[in-house]
């Protein structure tokens, strides 16, 4: 029996994969239409383009060589989606291939974001995120810090006034971060998590109705291991663990951006 791929081989496998899908995002931007998908209740959950299928279809070809064992928790129902055996299901692999179809890819009303995420067990050792629009990527291994296009290791913006939240942050909200002298956008799960790390922006804030799910939590590694805060709502430290139900998702690259953040909640 060969021996289990590491999330290092994960990250060096699907790295080149993640530039071809977000260059497939980004080359169809404005020029597709959504193709509901049947069964969803709300527009939101329904959203698929020609763009979903073939950035996932990219993302999930070059892990067939060593990751077909695993088990996959795709978004998009592919070709290649049956071919993984989940044989080895301690090795989870997550993908997104567009995070926020319907709003930011397709409406374009922030940032979009491509995601790949590699379990093992019950906790993310591996991310990668790319945020087509604004050219930015990253790769994080935990315990071995994030990077980014470049290699480079990733930084922490440290300068601006700029939050991201997502859809389920109420207007109230946005609104006192506005008076705390923040400029409030809007940003896809994705986003919110990597906030830190893009240009002017210091923090991110994201509210699920339920619990984040596997897919928003990807981008908590990156901004982990590139240093930022990231925690509950509450302040607590956020889990690690998949299994751990959260509602909340806050991120800072300071710690005075954080307690702004949770003074508007």
């Amino acid at each position: 029996m060969s021996e289990q791929p590491s999330p290092e081989e994960f990250v060096r496998v699907l790295a080149p994969a993640m530039e071809q899908a977000a260059a497939i995002a980004t080359a169809l931007e404005g020029r597709v239409a959504n193709r509901p998908k049947s069964g969803e209740a709300t527009p939101v959950k329904a959203a698929l383009t020609v763009a979903d299928t073939a950035a996932q279809e990219a993302l999930l070809v070059p892990l067939l060589g060593r990751f077909r064992a695993a088990r996959l928790e795709a978004e998009e129902d592919t070709r290649s989606v049956e071919l993984f055996t989940g044989e080895a299901p301690a090795l989870r692999i997550v993908i997104d291939p567009i995070d926020g179809t319907f709003h930011f890819f397709l409406g374009a009303r922030g940032p979009y974001a491509v995601m790949a995420g590699l379990a093992i067990g019950d906790r993310y050792e591996a991310a990668l995120v790319a945020l087509p629009r604004e050219g930015v990527r990253f790769t994080a291994l935990r315990g071995g810090g994030a990077r980014d296009a470049e290699g480079k290791p990733a930084a922490l913006a440290r300068r601006g006034h700029r939050l991201l939240v997502s859809d389920g942050v109420p207007e109230s909200v946005s609104e006192r971060l506005r008076r705390a002298g923040f400029e409030v956008g809007a940003g896809c799960g994705g986003a919110v998590a990597v906030a830190p790390l893009l240009s002017g922006v210091r923090g991110g804030l994201r509210i699920a109705a339920g619990s984040i799910s596997t897919r928003g939590r990807i981008g908590a590694l990156v901004a982990a291991e590139a240093g930022a805060l990231v925690q509950c709502g509450s302040g607590a430290a956020f889990p690690s663990s998949l299994d751990a139900a959260v509602p909340s998702l806050l991120v800072a690259d300071a710690p005075e951006i954080a307690e702004a953040i949770r003074a508007a909640l």
